[in-house]
This record gives structure tokens, sequence and C-alpha cells, in this order.
């Protein structure tokens, strides 16, 4: 049987897959999980890595490598902090029943950015992965060959798990679907304790969004959920999956900017919806820059608020609150924001 990082390394030169070890693609350390930019750069990482991610080395990537993820063409290396953060909390258990041990540890050693050239645009990363992610990936026998653009352009960290942990399962042949109590679910989907604690709030923030999403133009799979009960109790969720049969709109929407992409996939618009801009003032960014000129109240009275400034307090805003910045309402949103913006 093929090892994960055999694999990994005989697709070392496809830049359009990642080789994950199912371990990983399955959530097992995810009693902190990493939010939806941390997932992405992880999977970056992993990708980069190769079939060397079980070895005691250094890996390097320059900025502008994570700049070409959608959602991250703004970050700097001030900003990579907090991600980098995520990835050192998150908490690998690493099981192996054959010989009735388990190990804590985890994803990454150390990261260390320089950027004493970041004037020119030239910030190299280096970081090395923790010695119980490389003896999990060394030990591995089992991977999931995830489509790399279709998890850089997934909107929600759940998506993203959900999409990794049944592509995990692909490989089985005879196996189209399994079953999860509500609690593996959860654990899978990174929930902490005490969040999203009613079924129906679950449903309807993680798992009907995250099914949606993936049984979008964005990837080759199809999911279908079925709810098991006892009494009027949700205790199970079944997942099933199939490959999509024709890819040519999944090809051709990860080809397409993401702006409209919500109401191309739900069907509401023929025209793209407007989004806010991810990056950079709004000046000259219509109906943005209207909008904030004609709402935001002015400075002693006189002069329009600085609309860079303003643009980034509000990503921010929607960033702390989860809100997509092409959801189908944002602009009634960002005119009502603007109201009660304030310069500080």
């Amino acid at each position: 049987m093929a090892k994960t990082i055999e694999v990994a390394a005989e697709r070392a030169y496809d830049q359009t897959k990642t080789v994950l070890p199912a371990e990983v693609a399955r959530g097992v350390y995810m009693e902190n999980a990493p939010s939806l930019r941390a997932l992405k750069l992880m999977h970056l990482m992993i990708g980069t890595a190769g079939g060397r991610m079980a070895d005691d080395v250094l890996h390097n990537m320059r900025l502008s490598d994570i700049r070409k993820i959608e959602g991250m063409a703004h970050h700097d290396q001030q900003s990579l902090k907090p991600l980098f953060v995520e990835l050192r909390a998150a908490t690998i258990i690493h099981d192996k029943p054959e010989q009735s041990t388990w190990t804590i540890g985890g994803l990454l050693d150390e990261a260390t950015v320089d950027y004493r050239h970041e004037l020119t645009g030239d910030v190299l990363i280096s970081w090395s992965f923790g010695r119980t992610f490389r003896r999990m990936a060394q030990d591995s026998n089992h991977w999931a060959i995830l489509d790399r653009q279709a998890v850089f352009h997934l909107g929600s960290k759940y998506s993203v798990l959900m999409f990794q942990h049944i592509a995990s399962l692909q490989n089985f042949k005879h196996i189209a679907s399994k079953r999860f109590s509500v609690p593996e679910l959860k654990a899978m989907f990174g929930v902490p304790t005490g969040k999203l604690e009613r079924f129906s709030n679950f449903k309807q923030i993680a798992i009907e969004p995250a099914i949606a999403e993936i049984n979008s133009d964005l990837t080759r799979l199809h999911l279908t959920a079925t709810y098991h009960k006892i009494g009027r109790a949700v205790v199970e969720v079944e997942i099933a999956w199939e490959v999509k049969e024709d890819l040519t709109k999944v090809k051709a929407e990860l080809d397409r900017p993401k702006v409209g992409r919500k109401a191309r996939r739900d069907g509401m618009a023929e025209t793209p919806a407007p989004a806010f801009p991810e990056h950079g003032s709004v000046k000259d960014a219509q109906p943005w820059g209207r909008i904030a000129r004609e709402n935001a109240p002015r400075i002693e009275g006189r002069h329009t608020p600085d609309l860079r400034i303003l643009a980034e307090a509000f990503r921010k805003w929607c960033g702390d609150r989860s809100i997509p910045l092409d959801m189908a309402n944002i602009e009634k949103t960002f005119t009502t924001w603007c109201k009660s913006y304030s310069v500080r």
C-alpha cells in the first residue's frame, strides 16, 4: 500500500492538487479549529511541503504565494501573525490503537517571517511542522487529494472542513455515505463547547450552508444530508456524496471572479450582485464611494472621512461578525453602517 508522503511526492509538480493526510482531513486535531483563512494557509503550507511534509526541515514560500489565494490578497507580514498563532494552537491527536498509544502534539513547530525586503514585496516565510504532525504524516497510509483552488475559493471554514473530510473518504470505492452523531459532526466542524447547542441553529448556521456551498459550482462533489431522529431529537446526520458527472461548470466558476458568486449559486440574479471591495479605498469604487460620501458623518461638519480608513474599518467590522463582503444585501448593510461611522 502506498503511503501518503509517497503520493504527495509523486504529485509534487501538480499545483492544482494538495495531498492531505486523512488524519488531518478528518479533523482529528480540531480541538482549536483554525479560522477559514488559517485553514487556507494550512492547505498551502502542506501543499508546498508535498512529499517532504514528514521531514524535519524548514519549508519556504513567499508572501506573494499567499496573496494569490482568494480573500487573502491584502495580507502583509503583520496580518499573518494571528493566522500562524491559530495554526500553532491547533492540536493533533495521533491515535495508534494497534500500539495502544495516543499522542497529543501540534501541527506547527515554529514559523519565521523575514520582512527585511518588504518594501520591494519580497517577504520570505519559513516554517517547520511539529513532531507529532511529521510522525503522523510519516505513518499515514490514507490521504485526501483535494482540488487546491476549490479549497481556496470556499467561503467558510465549515465548508472547508466538510469538503476535506468527505474527500478523504472518496478513496474507498464501496463507501458513499457516512453517519455522524451530532457530537461527532460538531467536532469535525470545530464547534466549541457551548456554541450552537440547539440543533436547529447548528443545522442552519453550519450544516446547510456548508453543503450548499460544496454543491455549488466550486467543487467536484455533491452532498446530501439525511437526519435521523429518536423521538423528536436529531441524533445522527448521514452525509452521502457523489462526484458530479460534468465538471465543466466547476472549472468555469473557479475561473470567474468572486463578485456575484452567491447570487449565481442561489439563482437569484442574472447579473452579479455588487460586492464590497476586498482591499483598497472605495474613493473611486462605485457605488461604495457615493454611499460613503452621502451617509458617513462629515468631520467637523465639512470634510468627508478618509475613504481608505473607512473601508478598512468596514471590512474589519464585517470580519468580526462573519459577514461575507458579497452578501446579497451588503450594499444596504454598508449604508446603515456608514451612518453610524465615527473616526477614532
